[in-house]
């Protein structure tokens, strides 16, 4: 992983503990071919209000510490999942029982999945 993608990777993080983001997942999709990026961050936020503010968070932060802006996003419409594209990383921020649904780390079991623990 370069310097850059690291570094991109721990403003996210970063920007969803800001906001108390939940259960975060790195899913490192580099080993795999023929896949659109290379990692997946995933988390979890208590309501759709949270979940919006999360993925302001993580745009934001992004932002203020890198000048990275994503290439696009998508799910505010409804707030229950919002993935944010940042080319080498796909950021989802979920409602529970909306990740319980689509089980991304199931679908993508292959990969080096890393769990970070809440802060609180």
């Amino acid at each position: 992983m370069t310097e850059t993608n690291t570094q991109l990777l721990d403003c996210i993080i970063e920007g969803i503990q800001e906001r108390k983001g939940k259960k975060i997942t790195l899913v490192d999709l580099s080993d795999i071919e023929n896949v659109a990026t290379q990692n997946f961050i995933i988390c979890q936020g208590t309501s759709t209000m949270h979940v919006s503010s999360i993925a302001d968070s993580i745009r934001e932060y992004v932002r203020q510490k890198t000048g990275d802006k994503p290439f696009n996003y998508d799910g505010y419409e409804n707030s229950q999942w919002i993935v944010i594209d940042y080319g080498t990383i796909y950021v989802h921020v979920f409602l529970p029982e909306y990740r319980e649904l689509y089980k991304l780390e199931q679908l993508w079991s292959d990969a080096a999945i890393t769990e970070v623990p809440d802060l609180d």
